[in-house]
């Protein structure tokens, strides 16, 4: 049964995700911490860090992940990995038949005026599902772990935005000061 739930899920969230796996993240917390609570919002940031530090796509990889640690077997991650590329794939195939043909059309043209700003919202949605207390610490609870994580933060997005330095870079760098600070 549980396979069928993963399926059915993931499933829906390829189908759903727009904005590719930054978009998705959102959807795949509500799934697997908030409806089937397969994770604790504590895992599920785990997940992302991982995600987002492995080779692939960061939807993909969290699939994978989810699906393993749901059903702590190889074939939860193999049924959980196809179900959210299953979508995007016969979706692919169907569009890209038609979009080359009628890309210039009025209709296809507002439709993708529309979904721009949906996807930046989604996407915008994603960073706030992550800024939680279990990432930053409270100034309340522990002052030390909220400063360095909200200094980390900032620095990241500064260098990221401004100084253009590489992700992989700020990623080994985080890690370096998380292992020294913490």
């Amino acid at each position: 049964m549980i396979y069928l739930q993963l399926f059915y899920t993931f499933f829906k969230i390829g189908l759903f995700g727009f904005g590719g796996g930054y978009g998705m993240l959102s959807l795949i917390q509500a799934e697997v911490v908030t409806n089937h609570e397969w994770m604790t919002a504590g895992e599920f940031t785990d997940i992302v860090a991982v995600s987002q530090m492995t080779p692939g796509p960061i939807g993909i990889n969290a699939a994978t992940y989810v699906g393993y640690t749901a059903t702590g077997s190889f074939w939860g991650s193999v049924i959980a990995t196809f179900a959210v590329v299953l979508p995007s794939f016969i979706l692919m195939l169907t569009i890209s038949k038609f979009f080359l043909k009628y890309q210039k059309h009025p209709v296809i043209e507002a439709v993708f005026k529309g979904l721009r700003p949906g996807i930046v919202g989604l996407l915008a949605s994603a960073v706030l599902v992550l800024m939680t207390t279990e990432n930053f610490g409270s100034p309340q609870t522990d002052l030390y772990t909220f400063l360095v994580s909200s200094t980390l933060f900032v620095g990241v997005f500064i260098a990221s935005k401004v100084y253009k330095v590489n992700p992989i870079l700020l990623i080994v760098i985080c890690g370096v000061m998380g292992f020294i600070l913490y």
